[in-house]
């Protein structure tokens, strides 16, 4: 591809080359944790689809989708301006990173997998699903503002409401 096609500017040749640009969403630690999990989980997919029991298929290709889904949701968040927005994307994120702990746990369930093997995956999650929860907390808005009262609820026996009339005829 042409850099003039693009509308680059020319780089003259003695001119050395600047650093690698970096998106924002690259220098959250999330992110990063996002991917190292991507690079733990992947062998463990081909691992689990070798498998010859257990019909491992379904559940390893969601388990792929979702350890995408969770970094793709982060990094297009990260560059929302509106922070209910931008919370909804963390929200979203932070979903798919449970629903990886919940393909871990059916890879155990069905005997694909050892429960040791998945324990670090899920220790690395469990740190992900809560920096993605702080990061919903930091930007939706709405967070703390709207919530029921408390309300106590009590039952009356008939017993109760005897003694209470009994006691309010004796204070007259």
């Amino acid at each position: 591809m042409n850099n003039q096609n693009c509308n680059f500017p020319e780089r003259p040749a003695t001119r050395p080359h600047p650093k690698s640009p970096l998106f924002d969403h690259e220098r959250l630690e999330v992110y990063r944790l996002q991917l190292d999990f991507i690079k733990w989980v992947t062998p463990l997919i081909e691992e689990a689809m070798r498998c010859s029991t257990g019909r491992p298929r379904e559940v390893c290709d969601q388990l792929d989708r979702a350890s995408i889904s969770a970094v793709l949701n982060t990094a297009e968040g990260n560059g929302k301006r509106q922070r209910q927005i931008r919370a909804k994307f963390f929200d979203d994120a932070r979903g798919s990173a449970t629903e990886c702990a919940g393909c871990l746990d059916v890879l155990v369930a069905k005997g694909i997998l050892a429960p040791e093997r998945v324990v670090s995956g899920k220790a690395v999650l469990l740190q992900i699903v809560c920096m993605m929860s702080g990061l919903v907390d930091r930007f939706d808005q709405e967070a703390g503002k709207f919530h029921e009262d408390a309300v106590v609820y009590r039952i009356d026996t008939p017993k109760t409401e005897n003694a209470k009339k009994s006691k309010r005829q004796r204070k007259r």
